[in-house]
């Protein structure tokens, strides 16, 4: 059955607004200030939500970022008499679901945001009331995130027992709590010693109000922290002279590890270059799995131009994703060739400069005869403009039509750009016949390279449906 022009509109609107949910976070990017970001995103969301409800919901399923999805539970919750009774069902499984998997302080975020657009229906409610009632630890919640607790308690008139309920609304009516950390927060007040007893948000704001020196704090308090917690703190640590915070490297996200390595100066990064090098490769091997070395010959083209510094907000992200994607398609690939924009050689020492000389690359990457190119790239190509959209082109319409090399062996060419851009609505892409993803993390790359084919125009509507409603159902558990 053909498509219809609606059918194919419909089908590049939802792959905008999914590259849109992946890629931005509506704060600035090097060409475009968060007020722009913000005021493109809010549109997309609404015109999904007013066009296209089933899909809009179903994107929850998705590897869309945390921003976005806190944005489409809040609107399918405040729009929630819009659709009938099943629909609502349907979403209430995908929302209950996507909470379960996002961070604690952004689903007490959505919940403060719920009930400062006053909605509080039934559903909403029974939604907070699930949430809560799954944590595995209620009392270490009510501790670091007290007020929030407090306000999703109030909004869902949640009835709670015993000495949370004490805690939270009389916290000092209590001699003596019989919760660990309950006694422990209420002797911090008093102690120096149950500080260190605490999380460390929690203990951090004890620690000010008892005056501890910073650098006996960040000794004492290590136990306590998380993984994440003692990465970002390692440079903060050795600024106060404490003893080395350290972090198990090996055991970081990998996109979070790239972006601690660039954090780092080069002469730094030299200096560790076989443990940044280990822990680095050691991520890529566990999120490549069992796909380890099965992408056969791959050959990647890695923006470190100077756009790649990013914003303040995301310093140095769009670097860091092309130097995760580095590590992790060689582990995945059974021949690999990386080729650095600037010409680099040295993947440790990459630092954003210079232009983006994107044709120039494209060309020496196909001479290597890949079976795949993937270009990690915000799509600025500059030196000279368009160079590689006129590469891309020639070789797709000439040299190669039928995706094939000479030897007859399959080439598959994606674009992955990690940057929202606010003008289009989009993220920028290099040519038409060229399938260009949203990418904000490199742990997300092999979904994304297989979600591109629907942008290269060979699937349609019907079967992205296909393709979102089975994600819907392996996200749920419906589906192995």
């Amino acid at each position: 059955m053909s498509e219809t022009f609606a059918d194919l509109v419909a089908c590049e609107d939802v792959l905008m607004f999914v590259n849109a949910a992946i890629t931005s976070t509506g704060q600035r990017e090097f060409r475009h200030w968060a007020g722009e970001q913000r005021l493109s995103l809010e549109f997309l969301h609404e015109y999904m939500l007013g066009n296209y409800r089933d899909m809009y919901a179903a994107v929850l399923a998705l590897d869309i970022n945390d921003h976005n999805a806190a944005i489409i539970v809040r609107n399918l919750l405040v729009r929630a008499g819009d659709v009938e009774a099943g629909r609502r069902r349907s979403e209430g499984r995908l929302i209950a679901r996507r909470l379960e998997a996002m961070p604690q302080q952004r689903v007490y975020r959505v919940f403060r945001e719920l009930r400062r657009c006053g909605v509080n229906n039934r559903r909403t409610r029974a939604i907070i009331r699930d949430w809560m009632a799954g944590r595995r630890d209620p009392a270490f919640d009510s501790v670091k995130y007290r007020a929030a607790v407090k306000d999703a308690v109030r909004h869902a008139h949640l009835r709670l027992r015993g000495e949370q309920r004490d805690f939270l609304f009389a916290p000092f009516s209590v001699k003596a709590y019989e919760t660990p950390i309950y006694e422990q927060w209420r002797r911090a007040h008093y102690q120096q010693a149950a500080v260190y007893e605490l999380p460390y948000t929690v203990a951090e704001g004890f620690a000010a109000k008892h005056k501890i020196p910073r650098e006996v704090f960040l000794e004492r308090i290590q136990p306590r922290m998380t993984r994440l917690e003692r990465l970002r703190l390692q440079t903060s640590a050795q600024e106060a002279k404490a003893e080395a915070v350290r972090a198990d490297l090996g055991e970081m996200p990998l996109t979070r590890l790239a972006s601690y390595v660039l954090s780092l100066s080069l002469d730094e990064r030299a200096a560790r270059r076989a443990e940044l090098s280990r822990a680095l490769r050691t991520a890529a091997r566990r999120v490549a799995g069992a796909a380890r070395g099965s992408w056969g010959k791959v050959t990647a083209v890695l923006d470190d131009s100077y756009s790649a510094l990013g914003s303040g907000q995301k310093r140095r992200r769009p670097l860091a994703v092309a130097l995760a994607a580095h590590y992790l398609l060689e582990a995945l690939a059974t021949e690999y060739t990386p080729l650095w924009t600037s010409g680099r050689t040295d993947e440790l020492l990459v630092c954003p400069s210079g232009p983006t000389p994107l044709g120039q690359r494209i060309i020496d990457a196909l001479e290597t005869g890949p079976e795949r190119l993937l270009i990690v790239s915000d799509g600025w190509d500059n030196a000279p403009p368009g160079l590689a959209a006129d590469v891309l082109r020639v070789w797709r319409t000439r040299l190669d039509p039928g995706h094939r090399l000479a030897s007859g062996q399959k080439v598959m060419i994606v674009h992955l750009n990690p940057v929202y851009d606010a003008d289009d609505f989009d993220v920028r892409r290099l040519a038409a016949g060229v399938p260009t993803a949203g990418v904000r993390d490199a742990e997300d790359l092999p979904a994304l390279v297989g979600l591109a084919r629907f942008a290269e125009g060979r699937l349609g509507l019907a079967e992205l449906r296909a393709h979102l409603d089975d994600r819907a159902a392996r996200f749920l558990g419906e589906r192995a």
